[in-house]
């Protein structure tokens, strides 16, 4: 009987496992943040020295514009407005500054001339420098905050997939919104907008308004850009790096028909990879068609994409498996 058992033993083998487009991407997704991982502290280092010359920037703008423009001038005209309306003067309280030095140059004939070293200062937001600034808490929520570094500034690249990426992003992040948004919601873009701003004397046009400085505050103003310029930087070369090993792997994986083969590659590179990680893929899609899930992504609201949704299924199987 014993010998039975073991020639039975002997005789079964352990079945493998077949790759599909899901389980590929699965075992994708991991190299992708195995590469993200071994990068991803130039960009927080970027931003946390961004924070560090923003804070000092506002301390710094304040004085420049209260030493051209003292607060009991700002008072005045508020006084003279109350009682005169526009008649008064004009206040505006922005968050866009420009400062300027006068310097020295020469023109072809080798005769001198005054002209204007000038940086603009803002204190909001841009595109791009969001996307990279909130690229953690967009991918957290499903989105791809890379979208528009995919084309490789090649807008003949640009397909629906890039324009529902690109709607996305705009939504969280407050460059596009609704009547329909909730107002309880402060989105990045609102944060930043109403973060610093200063009262000014003059209209809106932010580029009316000329504060003259030293060479050393110049300077510093030219620093303050870039650091914000170094957190777009970073993003960008953290995507081109990552994107070049994707490139390769993707093509790997296209050829290889079993788990047993990627597990072998993921082990000479060093990444962790698992069954679990691919019986967790086909739960995500049990989860994403719960009861509750499914009755949610049925009522009448915004479409969810297929990331959103697996990161939403996600959450809900971490909560679980804490319960």
């Amino acid at each position: 009987m014993q010998k039975i058992n073991t020639e039975r033993g002997s005789m079964t083998k352990e079945k493998k496992i077949t790759l599909n487009s899901d389980k590929r991407k699965v075992i994708a997704d991991q190299f992708q943040s195995f590469y993200e991982d071994k990068v991803k502290d130039k960009l927080v280092q970027a931003k946390e020295q961004y924070d560090l010359m923003r804070d000092k920037a506002k301390e710094k703008i304040e004085q420049v514009v209260r030493f051209h423009q003292p607060q009991e001038d700002v008072d005045t005209i508020r006084s003279m407005i109350k009682k005169y309306n526009r008649a008064g003067g004009e206040l505006y309280e922005d968050n866009c500054f420009y400062v300027q030095k006068d310097i020295t140059k020469v023109d072809d004939e080798g005769r001198e001339y005054i002209a204007q070293d000038e940086v603009h200062i803002r204190f909001d937001m841009g595109k791009n420098f969001a996307r990279a600034y909130y690229r953690d808490e967009m991918k957290a929520k499903g989105l791809n905050p890379d979208f528009h570094l995919s084309i490789n500034d090649d807008y003949s690249k640009r397909n629906p997939k890039y324009y529902n990426d690109e709607s996305a992003c705009n939504r969280f992040l407050g460059f596009s919104t609704s009547s329909n948004d909730d107002k309880s919601i402060i989105t990045p873009v609102a944060k930043w907008e109403n973060d610093f701003k200063l009262w000014t004397i003059g209209s809106s046009y932010c580029h009316s308004r000329q504060f003259k400085v030293d060479e050393n505050t110049l300077n510093f103003f030219k620093m303050y850009n870039s650091s914000a310029d170094k957190v777009i930087q970073e993003h960008e070369q953290m995507y081109s790096y990552v994107e070049g090993k994707m490139k390769t792997l993707r093509l790997g994986l296209k050829s290889y028909r079993t788990f047993d083969q990627a597990k072998a590659l993921a082990d000479k590179v060093g990444v962790v990879l698992n069954e679990t990680m691919l019986n967790e893929s086909s739960s995500l899609a049990l989860s994403i068609y719960s009861p509750d899930n499914l009755a949610s992504l049925l009522e009448d609201k915004e479409v969810l994409t297929r990331d959103q949704k697996i990161a939403i299924a996600r959450q809900q199987m971490q909560q679980n498996s804490l319960n």
